[in-house]
C-alpha cells in the first residue's frame, strides 16, 4: 500500500487546504484542482496525480487536530457567507441554512465533509497522526 502524506500544519484556512493537496497529490502534474469539494473528490478516485489509478492508498494527515480547527466553524462559516455573495452560482438558500445550523452549533464543518468525502473512497485509509 502507498502511503502519501499531508502536512497539516501547513492547513490555515480552506486555500491553503487546497494548496496543500495540489502539492502532494498533484505534484508532476502541470494544472492544479480547484478550490471545489467536487473536485477532491474527482482526485480521491484516481486516474491523475499521485493516485494515478484505484490503487490502496495510506493517507496520514500529520497535525491533523490544527487542521480540524483550521477548517472548522470560523472557515465554514466564511465559505458559506461567500456562497451567499454569489446566488446566480450557488443554491443561496442552502447556503443559509447551512449557515443557520452552524450558528446554532450544529451542522459540519468544511473539515466533516472532507473527512465524509476521504471515507466515501474504499481505496483510501486514513490515519490522522
Amino acid at each position: 500500500m502507498r502511503t502519501i502524506t499531508i502536512e497539516g500544519g501547513a492547513i490555515d484556512g480552506i486555500a491553503s487546504f487546497y494548496a496543500e493537496i495540489n502539492r502532494v497529490l498533484m505534484a508532476g502534474e502541470d494544472w492544479t484542482i480547484g478550490q471545489s469539494l467536487d473536485a477532491l473528490n474527482d482526485l480521491l478516485h484516481g486516474g491523475f496525480g499521485a493516485i494515478a489509478s484505484n490503487e490502496p492508498v495510506r493517507l496520514v494527515w500529520r497535525d491533523f487536530e490544527k487542521s480540524r480547527a483550521a477548517l472548522g466553524m470560523e472557515a465554514t462559516k466564511a465559505w458559506h457567507r461567500a456562497k451567499l455573495e454569489r446566488p446566480t452560482l450557488y443554491n443561496a438558500e442552502t447556503a443559509r441554512q447551512a449557515l443557520a445550523a452552524l450558528e446554532r452549533g450544529e451542522g459540519r464543518t468544511y473539515f466533516d465533509i472532507v473527512l465524509e468525502i476521504i471515507a466515501e473512497h474504499d481505496t483510501i485509509e486514513l490515519v490522522p497522526a
